[in-house]
């Protein structure tokens, strides 16, 4: 453990509530917190010469001391490290990821839809990184949710997805709330008819198998977190509208990504798409084999 939340300061709401998101997130890790600008023509920091606005950094120790007296205001006695580098952003955010436990970026709500517009430089974080990734938008300000809004978990059971579990249970139990476990499975061939309709005991029987598989994942881990409460739903229905369907009033939405996958290039899946660009909460990407 690095002991380390990365969040990403380019002055914009979005960044500004990802800031606010990540400073709780590392008070309950009792993590420091790292503000990270980064910008290819910054200077290199430190630079010996004028302060005030005639500094070349001027705009970018603004923007950071900003972001850092907004946390200082919430959380007093956080640890906080600010870094100003020189570096392409999307460089940048790949080195910090593998120096922290968890990197966190804004995300751009637009209108009325509300849905995440992620930018270039965050889609290609998300595929290229190895370290949890959580996206956070203007709107999604951690200190107006109830104190007891669940965690929640995308699950898919036909692979191991033993990092994303220990991610969710870890996060519910630090919050000391219900972990949502949500698994979603298109209905079997043989549970419709020749007419294109369901068959009800067909698809009774397809669910109890979702149920029982749901539950012999979650297992192991119930067991590791007795205090976490697990609210377990099987929707028979396609992944990403069951996750979407269940993410009402939810503190933090944790799905699953393969990094091992990268060829030919990295991908981060119709189901992190579906999540990242329309769940209403942050959305954390977990890496797993």
């Amino acid at each position: 453990m690095k002991d380390v939340v990365t969040v990403g300061v380019d002055g914009t709401p979005e960044a500004s509530a990802a800031v606010l998101w990540a400073a709780r997130e590392a008070e309950l890790r009792r993590a420091r917190l790292r503000l990270l600008h980064a910008w290819v023509l910054l200077a290199p920091e430190p630079v010996p010469g004028p302060a005030g606005e005639a500094d070349q950094n001027y705009w970018a120790h603004r923007m950071v001391r900003d972001a850092h007296e907004a946390v200082r205001a919430r959380h007093p006695d956080l640890p906080v490290d600010e870094a100003l580098v020189p570096e392409d952003p999307l460089a940048a955010l790949k080195d910090a990821a593998g120096r922290s436990d968890l990197l966190v970026l804004g995300s751009r709500d637009v209108g009325a839809m509300a849905r995440y517009v992620l930018g270039e430089v965050g889609l290609q974080v998300v595929a290229h990184t190895d370290t949890p990734m959580v996206l956070v938008r203007a709107a999604q300000d951690p200190g107006a949710q109830p104190p007891d809004a669940p965690v929640m978990v995308g699950l898919g059971l036909h692979e191991p997805c033993e990092a994303l579990l220990a991610f969710a249970f870890e996060s519910a139990a630090r919050r000391g709330v219900t972990l949502r476990a949500v698994h979603g499975r298109h209905l079997p061939s043989y549970a419709y008819n020749r007419g294109g309709g369901v068959e009800p005991v067909a698809a009774e029987q397809a669910a109890r198998d979702a149920r029982r598989e749901l539950e012999a994942a979650l297992g192991p881990w119930r067991e590791k977190f007795p205090e976490v409460p697990v609210d377990a739903r099987v929707e028979m229905q396609s992944p990403a509208q069951a996750l979407l369907r269940d993410t009402a009033g939810v503190a933090l939405l944790a799905v699953g990504r393969r990094h091992k996958l990268r060829f030919p290039a990295p991908r981060i899946g119709h189901i992190v798409q579906a999540a990242v660009h329309h769940a209403p909460c942050p959305v954390a990407v977990v890496p797993h084999e």
